[in-house]
């Protein structure tokens, strides 16, 4: 049985790390090194570094990105501003293990098979941001909403080559109130790759729920820096409700 994964989601701001609520009222969470190695310390399963200057002016920080590899001793996602076969190419060589696509394959979506076959669909994360409007989801893309169905840019986005999907819902994002479970329930056992829920995570209970609707893995920010719960408390919930975790 697969180990689910917590997975610290968090984003790159002026070389600074920070979380958000609904990609907004940005807080700063720490110097790069030192948030690094309280990831390190707590034993979480993978990070997830989304760079959001580098989405909005397209230079990537690769300065950072490379303090970041440095300090990193688990498995290393990085997004944000990647436009070319070369970004990731570079992005790998400074010691990132994945990276995350979101503009370039809303763009281009053959472009995630041109990288999957380059580098290995395991190395390919696709990042869908979902925002409600009135009753309907639609994909949310630089303060637009497309109205484009979430499910079905996964299940394109898995037929190119994805090896998973992050699905953010940003009306959740970095309230701690839960992950949307509507949004998860439109995915459930509808895709073959892994799907990474985010947005929401505020208790242990959450990671639960979300799982049981189908998520394979569970990142969150708010719940590992700003509240009394750590990645270890969570995991520990999740093994009392009879999922797979790694402990140590």
């Amino acid at each position: 049985m697969l180990k689910t994964r917590i997975i610290p989601c968090v984003l790159l701001k002026n070389a600074q790390l920070v979380k958000s609520i609904e990609f907004k009222d940005f807080r700063i969470i720490g110097h790069l090194t030192s948030t690094m190695r309280i990831y390190n310390a707590r034993n979480v399963d993978e990070l997830i570094i989304l760079d959001i200057d580098a989405s909005k002016n397209g230079q990537i920080d690769f300065e950072s990105i490379e303090d970041l590899a440095k300090e990193c001793f688990m498995p290393l996602t990085i997004g944000g501003g990647i436009k070319t076969l070369e970004d990731i190419q570079r992005i790998l060589n400074l010691g990132a293990d994945k990276i995350a696509i979101n503009s370039k394959a809303l763009e281009d979506p053959s472009f995630i098979s041109k990288a999957a076959n380059r580098f290995g669909t395991q190395c390919i994360v696709c990042s869908i941001d979902v925002k409600r409007k009135d009753s309907k989801f639609c994909i949310y893309s630089k303060d637009n909403l497309l109205d484009i169905d979430p499910l079905d840019l996964a299940l394109r986005y898995e037929n190119q080559g994805a090896g998973e999907i992050l699905l953010t819902s940003v009306d959740f994002e970095g309230k701690a109130q839960g992950y949307d479970l509507e949004l998860l329930s439109l995915f459930k056992d509808k895709l073959k790759i892994p799907l990474i829920i985010n947005g929401g995570l505020g208790k242990p209970s959450d990671a639960s729920k979300a799982l049981s609707m189908g998520a394979d893995a569970l990142a969150g920010a708010y719940i590992f820096h700003f509240s009394q719960y750590t990645p270890k408390d969570v995991k520990e919930e999740l093994a009392r409700q009879g999922f797979a975790v790694r402990m140590s």
